[in-house]
């Protein structure tokens, strides 16, 4: 059992979740599959059921980190992503799998750093380049909000704080500003704002005091449209950060319960579990009600629910 109430708990749980749900159907194309109504298994990586993917492992061992750390540390998040990707932790069954092309480039970079002096801080050791601006740092974003919103960080601080983290892996500032959108939309959530509301903040804030107006435009579905006016066959579920966040919103601002939020989520085809992932965090910070069977048939549940609980301690 979970507290409805507890807002840390639901939302990395949510989070979890939601990418298992997604695990199967990862790269189908959207109505190429019936629809999914409820956690299914196998399927793309030939899975048992409540199985999650590399984005809930990354945000697993972002939180360990806080916790062992209490408080950021890039050198041991990294170290907590290199043990993920090369030794298996932070995983549903002791192995690794889906690991994007960005996050691999800065893993080698960092496991390089002694030989080569690619990157002997951690902060330098992602990649800033236009064609790898994938969803792979916004994934693990969320604690990060977290931690934003419990230690009451300034903007300013917030912004510092979100760079660094998207940077250890995608520090192209696209990448960057979409990590920056998602954590002040969700500290809006924890501080119990309403969705409408939060999202009409994130339209009006002035991004600019951090980037210039060519990175802002590529945001202009969110920021300048209503991306929840548009229609599905408008929303493009690929693993491109603008993408992914447009869907992750686009499902939030459309739907009414958790249950809602990230069956559509899944169904948009294409990056589910990343999209899954992400909608289901907002979603149970914000609905809550996580449905029980689902929790139940999440693998290592008494192992997340304490991590979640050690996070709360560790927050307050």
């Amino acid at each position: 059992m979970i507290n409805n109430n507890d807002l840390i708990i639901n939302g990395i749980i949510g989070f979890i979740i939601g990418d298992a749900l997604g695990v199967p159907l990862e790269f189908k194309e959207r109505n190429s599959y019936e629809k999914v109504i409820d956690m299914v298994g196998y399927g793309t990586y030939n899975l048992p059921k409540g199985y999650w993917s590399d984005d809930s492992s990354m945000l697993i061992a972002t939180i360990k980190s806080i916790i062992d750390k209490n408080g950021i540390d890039y050198v041991d998040i990294m170290n907590n992503y290199m043990k993920w990707a090369y030794e298996n932790e932070f995983t549903p069954n002791n192995k690794a799998f889906d690991i994007g092309n960005t996050t691999s480039k800065a893993l080698r970079n960092y496991y390089y750093k002694d030989e080569f002096k690619i990157c002997e801080n951690p902060l330098n050791c992602g990649v800033d380049d236009i064609n790898d601006n994938g969803n792979g740092s916004l994934m693990r974003i969320l604690p990060i909000s977290y931690y934003c919103y419990y230690k009451k960080l300034n903007d300013d601080e917030i912004y510092d704080l979100v760079k660094n983290i998207s940077s250890l892996t995608h520090k192209h500032n696209i990448s960057i500003l979409g990590c920056f959108i998602y954590s002040l939309f969700a500290i809006k959530l924890l501080s119990g704002e309403e969705k409408k509301n939060a999202y009409k903040y994130i339209r009006e804030y002035d991004y600019s005091k951090y980037f210039d107006k060519e990175i802002i435009n590529y945001y202009t579905k969110i920021i300048d449209k209503d991306i929840s006016k548009e229609k599905i066959d408008n929303i493009n579920s690929s693993g491109y950060v603008v993408s992914t966040l447009e869907s992750i919103i686009w499902c939030f601002m459309n739907n009414n319960s958790y249950y809602n939020c990230v069956i559509e989520a899944i169904n948009l085809g294409n990056d589910t579990d990343t999209i899954g992932a992400l909608v289901g965090g907002l979603s149970g910070i914000y609905y809550k009600n996580i449905p029980k069977e689902w929790l139940n048939e999440l693998m290592r549940k008494d192992y997340l629910i304490n991590l979640c609980e050690k996070f709360r301690k560790c927050l307050k």
